[in-house]
């Protein structure tokens, strides 16, 4: 469809069948595939987990993503945490992803400068993660919901929004869809905009017409084989 179009895997352990331990596993293998596929970036969106369980988690998760870079350094996808700005910086994730209504984009930034620029650990028992990360501006995902949200986005100087729900979704049947009309008035914004909600390859087509930057699913990724979906998506 595209070859530019950015890919924005939103995770989702509960999704998978089995206990605790299981899911983890199919999660991080999940994450593996995304990673070796091409996909940009990872949600890590795993809000229900206390940080004594996030935070492990994203540290295996940003080690695998890690160590694929090191074997391939062609490989360029990075990982964010969803509003767990000091999960990122203990774990050396890429960047972080906020609800439009979360903490100012500058605040996030004044933190990271200080934790990584400085080289000030974020805590003592997070240094030995928090040194390897770089001084360079973290990324910023926002959610969006209507066109002011992202108006204030781009003047946040936010890395990419992130708008939906485009589409309906079959399980979320009271959330009213954004329609496509209000996705091609949100990508007139000077902002990278990824479409996200109930988004399909029979309907992603739609969202890149209409000027979407890119594709952000849960499902779309993580019940399909990913290096399939980015063939398709990517026209190659």
């Amino acid at each position: 469809m595209a070859e530019n179009c950015l890919l924005y895997y939103i995770t989702d352990r509960s999704a998978f069948p089995g206990d605790e331990s299981s899911r983890r596993r199919h999660l991080l293998k999940k994450i593996a595939e995304a990673a070796r596929a091409g996909v940009d970036y990872i949600q890590l969106r795993e809000k229900d987990l206390p940080t004594r369980q996030l935070e492990p988690l994203a540290a295996e998760a940003m080690q695998i993503i890690r160590q694929l870079r090191n074997e391939n350094r062609e490989l360029r996808t990075e990982l964010l945490i969803n509003s767990r700005i000091d999960i990122a910086l203990a774990v050396a994730a890429d960047g972080v992803h906020l609800p439009s209504n979360d903490v100012l984009l500058s605040e996030v930034r004044a933190v990271w400068k200080r934790v990584c620029g400085a080289g000030t650990p974020f805590d003592k028992l997070r240094a030995g993660y928090a040194r390897e990360i770089s001084p360079r501006e973290p990324l910023i995902a926002i959610s969006c919901h209507s066109t002011p949200d992202i108006a204030q986005a781009a003047a946040s100087a936010a890395t990419f929004v992130v708008f939906g729900p485009v589409f309906e979704k079959k399980d979320s049947p009271d959330v009213r869809a954004t329609s496509l009309d209000l996705l091609r008035q949100a990508c007139r914004a000077k902002i990278p905009v990824l479409a996200l909600g109930g988004v399909t390859l029979q309907n992603a087509e739609y969202c890149l017409d209409a000027g979407a930057a890119g594709i952000a699913a849960i499902r779309l990724f993580q019940e399909n084989d990913i290096a399939a979906i980015v063939r398709t998506l990517r026209g190659n």
